[in-house]
């Protein structure tokens, strides 16, 4: 399995898509173009051997398709270890859409990006994801089956932000237990980077605990109203990596540990909801092990908004959606303590994990 990504200025010098690392054995991937609506989206499909493909869909304003491609990829293979640790029976699979979703989104598109899903017959199921609301998975409903989150008033688990956020919450504080010997958040002093949905949420368990907050996002407006809500702290300096704090919590989008930023980390637990944290699993997983940073494998720990959707196919309610979230803590403290005994990165024992039950169906299945 192939663990270095490259990043998307050097997708050029590679094959288009089976010559690329980020690529690491797809099973399908497949372009969506439509003129009349202007949609232009990739499904990536990275494996399908314990279920059905499921993950969200996300509609970014990428500044190159080279871009989108690698983040599709990258985030479709993060879906499949996150199902396969969390002991779902789905496979890995992730949308992106090319396009601005303040400006450019509109019932039309979201109705003929639903068609190209329905074309797959099943194989990938869609969800909500950044720069997606609950009422769009609606309107995907509208023309095929094979979306989940949808609004509860129509038979929907809703919006999975919040159960994703208590994942997290959850992750956070096992991290916590293995670092300090205590999972008590109380006069923790945590960066939360990026409050959308999940962030905020985030921010409210983490108060309410008595922890002290500090909050960063590109949006000030954003930034008032969470602190006003919740009392945090906005953090006004030029690099929040160099803070001495506690707790990193990046919730925005990925690869914010990476060369120019992990030599500056003073905090000592990262635990967050961003996908694909590491910008190179292996080389920043082993640098953070090297200076004694405890880092909560992202895919495990904001694993929660798959389980809160999962519950659509299986049919299972609100407490054992909670129930299955909660167990996040449990999943790893076992992993810390693994990678520890063993002597290799958090991520290499959550990534092993995974891998294990999905060669182990792929046999069964043989």
């Amino acid at each position: 399995m192939t663990a270095e990504i490259l990043k998307a200025n050097e997708l050029k010098k590679a094959a288009p898509v089976f010559g690329q690392l980020s690529f690491d054995d797809h099973e399908q991937v497949v372009f969506c173009n439509d003129k009349d609506t202007g949609l232009k989206a990739i499904i990536g499909i990275h494996n399908t051997v314990l279920g059905p493909a499921l993950g969200g869909t996300r509609m970014w304003n990428y500044q190159s398709e080279w871009e989108a491609l690698n983040d599709v990829l990258r985030l479709s293979r993060g879906m499949t270890f996150k199902s396969a640790v969390t002991g779902l029976n789905l496979g890995g699979g992730k949308a992106v859409i090319i396009g601005d979703a303040k400006t450019q989104k509109t019932p039309e598109l979201m109705r003929r990006f639903g068609k190209f899903v329905d074309s797959l017959s099943g194989k990938y199921i869609t969800a909500e994801d950044v720069g997606m609301e609950t009422s769009d998975m609606d309107t995907v409903r509208e023309v095929t089956k094979h979306v989940s989150g949808i609004s509860e008033s129509k038979g929907g688990s809703g919006n999975p932000s919040p159960v994703t956020a208590y994942g997290v919450y959850m992750g956070m504080k096992a991290a916590s237990k293995f670092k300090f010997g205590s999972d008590n958040l109380a006069g923790k002093k945590v960066i939360v980077q990026g409050i959308g949905h999940v962030g905020e949420t985030l921010v409210k368990y983490i108060t309410e605990e008595g922890g002290n907050v500090i909050i960063s996002d590109i949006n000030q407006e954003r930034l008032e109203e969470v602190s006003k809500t919740y009392g945090a702290t906005i953090y006004e300096g030029s690099d929040l990596y160099s803070e001495d704090v506690d707790i990193y919590a990046p919730c925005a989008l990925g690869a914010t540990v990476n060369d120019e930023t992990i030599g500056r980390l003073r905090a000592k637990v990262i635990a967050g909801a961003a996908n694909n944290q590491l910008a190179q699993e292996v080389t920043h997983g082993e640098l953070l092990k090297q200076k004694g940073i405890v880092y909560a494998p992202d895919f495990l720990i904001n694993a929660g908004g798959i389980i809160n959707v999962y519950a659509e196919i299986e049919g299972y309610d609100k407490a054992e959606t909670m129930r299955k979230t909660e167990n996040i803590y449990n999943t790893t403290l076992e992993i810390l303590t693994e990678a520890e005994q063993a002597e290799i990165t958090t991520h290499q024992a959550a990534l092993k994990i995974a891998q294990d039950r999905i060669d182990a169906r792929k046999k069964e299945n043989q």
